[in-house]
């Protein structure tokens, strides 16, 4: 093999081989549960109103705790005040293994080292797990509740979340992306949580209550319509999470949700106690849902009203028809009301009169700003949580852990166009029941969104953070650093042609007319970098039958101008049958310029004993395979299934890897680094093997910034059938303890 050609492979350029061997003596993962088999399509539906069927979800709970185990026997169901017939019903839960028996037995966690962060679960869509938005109101919170916001979402990931939860963190401010935020990477919601600041352009200012004498610190772009804003954003939320399946919670984290525009004055209470006069005691009150306008189901705008709950309501409805529970959580906490040592005081005849008007209209003002957020998680089948300093998080994921599904045939007057009251009854006596507020007349049909374009099939699919599977897509992205390039993304893009249709041609040809699009989500979902390409695939002879059996694979190169974390998602449509397959993946890209450690993407691919031999052909950075802006694919000459694109292995095949490491420390004396690796193999989120740490040699390497390191790793005849992720760990013995630790992971396949 050339040398050019192997150092492609390891992703630099101008380098010398080192080898690092990781061959264990046929690791044997332990045995574990057989993955669940998808349901049918209607398993995934919660919400559904239909002319044949009105079908809701329901928690049921006693003395604060969830019950599972009821019948349909023990439920009564009323629309308006009518009993229905209760015609479906079953209990879903969202936990692995609760609903589903297992074959796997209790075993104490496999030792491993917990200075390097353990694999994410990938939840598949018709697996258990929980769906969960935090949505932080930046434009509607003050600095001090922000402050303590992130303190208990960094106490939620690190001590309540669940492997399979798939959970996005995203705030109202700025450019926001709603549903590429998904995920199961403790890392990434960590980032996201670092990025929360408190917004200039708050409507809160910088406390939550303004002393008195003092100007509100908040920006010239909150108020009213940074209240819209907010609703805007949890518009585009809840319509994006309804194409997720089963049923999803939102958890929005705000100071200020009213339902009306005014707020209580603390300087009209001052001149009217001046006055010798009460404190105003107007509350606003609710409109009726039955005089709703009738199109408010089908239309998923805000509109041009500026009426608060009007908005509110649209919100609550779209979270109905999407199978989305709204929870709330006041995050002012637990409030003092009263004067403080911050508060100027006008000089007043009744000081003592003036302090409980004060003290009043603030508790007005905390109940006022709160009760939007109450109407929005009472209509959708959730709550609030108010007057509580640790925001009552667990509680509401509890609340998630399952739900009944209630299903009746309505008649003809259900479609009238107004608001039905549903009311969800338990027969036993001491247990709670939290259901929909109910739903306007308006069947699914009507419903139902105009038929999507081509382009809105593409964007869906590249939002969307399970992929799409009519045509097998499956995507490896590797960060790199090159002298020429600098830090960039190298995607490898394996595409299953056997799902496009192809034309025949003259000569022998065979074309198939496909769009292949590409878009890099950053922070907040903001967009960093889109495209979309269209073009033919072209070919013929024994490319097109190794095509067919083995796919094909396309290298994408996509340079990035800062580091952070970005998810990468792509999609192909086939033109002739509209079919779409898509996939995604988060890349957290290092800051090369801080002299920290860090790694490269990995290389995976079947070997033959020798960490050379048989490695792929991988386009170098810049070449014009890389660069090329048709979509047209040449085939690998290799095997593309035991490629670094696809990596799908047979029992006792020898995988070998390969990966740059940046910003070694080097001996002052010696000049060399002094840098060890250790291989982990992870199953359904459990480690299985555990490799013994092995030294890297950088002897004879030219640039010791990005030393290449390579390996290989035996799979045991014993390995079963399924998914693995492959571990690399690094460790700098010169750096400190903080920073002298690395990691990379590659998912691979086990087939028989």
């Amino acid at each position: 093999m050339s040398r050019a050609v192997f150092l492609s492979l390891c992703l630099t350029a101008s380098l010398t081989l080192p080898a690092l061997a990781q061959q264990p003596s046929s690791p044997s993962p332990e045995r574990e549960r057989a993955p669940q088999q998808k349901p049918a399509d209607n398993d995934q539906d919660i919400v559904r109103i239909t002319t044949n069927l009105v079908q809701v979800d329901a928690v049921v709970t006693k003395d604060g705790k969830q019950v599972t185990d009821l019948k349909a026997e023990d439920f009564e169901i009323y629309e308006d005040g009518r009993p229905q017939s209760i015609t479906n019903f079953s209990y879903i839960s969202n936990v692995p293994g609760i609903a589903s028996s297992t074959t796997a037995a209790a075993r104490p966690p496999a030792r491993m080292d917990t200075t390097a962060p353990v694999i994410p679960v990938v939840p598949r869509p018709y697996e258990a797990h929980r769906t969960i938005a935090l949505v932080v109101d930046d434009l509607g919170m003050s600095l001090e509740s922000l402050v303590q916001a992130r303190q208990q979402l960094r106490k939620f990931i690190d001590e309540q979340l669940e492997p399979n939860d798939l959970v996005a963190i995203i705030r109202t401010g700025g450019d926001v992306g709603a549903l590429q935020q998904f995920t199961t990477d403790k890392r990434l919601l960590h980032n996201a949580i670092d990025h929360l600041r408190w917004n200039q352009c708050s409507r809160t200012g910088l406390y939550v209550f303004t002393p008195l004498g003092s100007e509100n610190a908040g920006g010239p772009c909150g108020g009213q319509s940074g209240f819209l804003e907010t609703l805007r954003v949890l518009r585009f939320i809840v319509q994006g999470m309804r194409d997720l399946p089963g049923r999803k919670s939102l958890m929005v984290f705000s100071d200020n949700l009213p339902i009306e525009e005014q707020e209580p004055s603390l300087l009209a209470t001052q001149i009217a106690q001046e006055q010798e006069q009460g404190p105003s005691s107007h509350r606003p009150t609710q409109t009726s849902a039955d005089t709703r306008a009738a199109d408010n189901a089908s239309d998923a705008g805000l509109g041009n009203s500026n009426n608060y709950l009007t908005q509110l309501q649209k919100v609550a409805e779209l979270a109905i028809r999407g199978s989305v529970v709204i929870y709330a959580v006041d995050t002012r906490g637990l409030q003092y009301t009263g004067l403080t040592a911050a508060d100027k005081v006008p000089a007043s005849r009744n000081p003592g009169g003036q302090a409980m008007a004060i003290m009043t209209s603030r508790s007005d003002a905390l109940t006022a700003g709160r009760e939007g957020a109450d109407l929005i998680a009472r209509e959708t089948g959730g709550f609030l949580i108010h007057n509580s300093n640790d925001f009552g998080i667990k509680r509401m994921v509890d609340d998630q852990r399952g739900y009944y599904l209630v299903g009746y045939r309505p008649t003809d007057e259900s479609f009238n166009r107004h608001f039905h009251h549903i009311k969800l009854k338990v027969k036993r006596g001491g247990m709670t029941v939290r259901t929909r507020a109910g739903f306007y007349g308006v069947s699914e049909e009507e419903a139902r969104a105009k038929e999507p374009t081509p382009a809105d099939q593409m964007n869906k699919a590249l939002i969307s953070p399970f992929g799409s599977s009519d045509i097998g897509v499956r995507l490896t992205t590797l960060f790199v650093d090159t002298p020429s390039l600098g830090s960039h993304l190298r995607a490898l893009l394996h595409i299953g042609v056997h799902d496009l249709t192809f034309s025949d041609e003259a000569d022998g040809w065979h074309v198939a007319k496909v769009d292949l699009g590409f878009i890099v989500f950053g922070e907040n979902g903001t967009v960093a970098r889109q495209e979309i390409l269209t073009g033919n695939f072209r070919l013929r002879g024994q490319t097109y039958d190794r095509a067919l059996r083995d796919g094909l694979v396309r290298t994408l190169d996509i340079p990035l101008k800062r580091p952070g974390v970005f998810q990468l998602r792509v999609a192909v449509r086939d033109k002739s049958s509209a079919r779409i397959g898509a996939a995604g993946q988060f890349i957290q890209v290092p800051n090369l310029r801080n002299e920290r450690l860090a790694l490269s993407g990995l290389v995976l691919w079947a070997s033959t004993g020798s960490v050379q031999q048989g490695a792929p052909n991988v386009p170098p950075a810049g070449s014009d395979s890389s660069a090329s802006s048709n979509p047209g694919l040449q085939a690998d000459d290799n095997n593309v299934t035991s490629g670094p694109a696809v990596r799908k292995f047979r029992p006792g095949a020898n995988a070998a890897f390969a990966y740059s490491i940046y910003n070694a420390l080097l001996d002052p004396s010696t000049h060399l680094a002094q840098l060890t690796a250790q291989v982990r193999v992870f199953r359904d989120g459990k480690v299985v093997y555990t490799g013994n740490p092995q030294k890297i040699d950088a002897a004879g390497q030219s640039d010791l910034k990005r030393i290449v390191s390579t390996g290989w790793l035996q799979l045991g005849s014993e390995f079963e059938a399924g998914d693995y992720v492959l571990q690399i760990i690094v460790t700098d013995q010169l750096a400190r303890e903080t920073q002298r630790i690395a990691t990379q992971w590659v998912d691979f396949e086990v087939v028989k």
